[in-house]
């Protein structure tokens, strides 16, 4: 007689989900590697659900495109509250630019990894001035697993964790790709920041 494998007295589809939060500066594959394991999950035949924040539209309007062109489709939403709405019985949801959503994303997606999903967001962890980037510290304290991803140098070579801003522009979120931004390590970025 076969028994079916179970996690303490619940059935294995009753588990709760988990949190996996991908983070690093700009140029480090953050979005190469949310894409890899999205894509992973949709081989395995698992139904997944993409956002992406409504402003970001620097590749395309509603699909997330890594520098190096990979991309996958999704869904750009306003507010992080729309995707708990729109997740439905998804297994997989992945969330890019998560540093760009609003303070209501940590709980969106505790909610949705208490209701057994898994969850796999890819963000910035520091702003332009090398500050904490919201809201991914909090992401970062409520992920299970957590990968840092590394740049190199754009001034010196060397593994870069900072995202060096080109010009005098003081508000927080810029949009942009190399002609506004360079990757840089923690030398370059604070001697070039004075």
């Amino acid at each position: 007689m076969f028994i079916e494998p179970s996690i303490g007295n619940k059935h294995p589809k009753d588990k709760t989900g988990h949190i996996e939060v991908i983070c690093g500066s700009m140029f480090s594959g953050k979005t190469e590697e949310l894409i890899r394991r999205l894509n992973r999950a949709l081989i395995a035949k698992q139904k997944v659900e993409i956002f992406k924040p409504a402003m970001d539209t620097r590749y395309h309007e509603t699909k997330v495109v890594s520098h190096n062109e990979n991309e996958i489709r999704s869904t750009p939403v306003q507010f992080a509250d729309d995707i708990m709405l729109l997740a439905g019985d998804c297994e997989v949801v992945g969330i890019d630019e998560a540093q760009f959503f609003d303070e209501n994303l940590t709980q969106v997606v505790n909610k949705l990894a208490l209701g057994g999903k898994r969850i796999i967001l890819a963000g910035l962890d520091m702003d332009f001035e090398g500050k904490p980037f919201e809201p991914m510290p909090q992401l970062l304290a409520i992920a299970e697993y957590v990968t840092k991803v590394h740049a190199i140098c754009m001034k010196c070579g060397d593994l870069a964790s900072y995202s060096f801003r080109l010009s005098d522009a003081k508000q927080k979120v810029v949009l942009g790709e190399k002609e506004s931004y360079e990757a840089r390590c923690r030398k370059c970025f604070y001697e070039d920041k004075k």
